[in-house]
């Protein structure tokens, strides 16, 4: 399978009054994880856009092992965990310091049209995206 890795450079302002990184913004680095992901399988949301369709989030789960804070040095893993050649999961590692998972999480998508938010198939409309995708789960 293939695993994106991606830094974050963690900013004061997305900590809380506990001086840890605040619950919501892992979902911000989740869509900076799966962006450089897509871009690394050569596809870039903003050409995809272009063509108009958008992606959005049809569920979100992530669960917290460990606070990371203000300095800590972290990366984003990301992976596709399933897809069905309609919707597609992605999942997601916060690793802090020394390789430890700090928070894990999943976000699930659907390519839809951008005017009606009708779904698209990916498999029969983006079919170089469809065996990326594929081909990501392998190797």
């Amino acid at each position: 399978m293939k695993v994106n890795e991606t830094p974050i450079q963690v900013r004061y302002q997305e900590t809380d009054m506990m001086g840890v990184v605040y619950h919501a913004n892992y979902l911000v680095w989740f869509e900076i994880g799966r962006t450089a992901f897509i871009e690394g399988l050569g596809f870039l949301y903003s050409e995809i856009e272009q063509q108009g369709v958008v992606s959005p989030v049809i569920d979100a789960q992530v669960s917290f092992k460990k606070p990371v804070r203000y300095g800590d040095e972290v990366h984003i893993r990301t992976w596709v965990e399933n897809y069905d050649g309609l919707r597609v999961a992605y999942g997601y590692e916060v690793v802090v310091n020394n390789d430890e998972i700090a928070v894990t999480g999943v976000t699930k998508h659907v390519i839809v049209k951008k005017d009606t938010f009708k779904p698209v198939s990916i498999r029969r409309s983006f079919p170089d995206w469809h065996e990326a995708y594929l081909s990501a789960m392998e190797s």
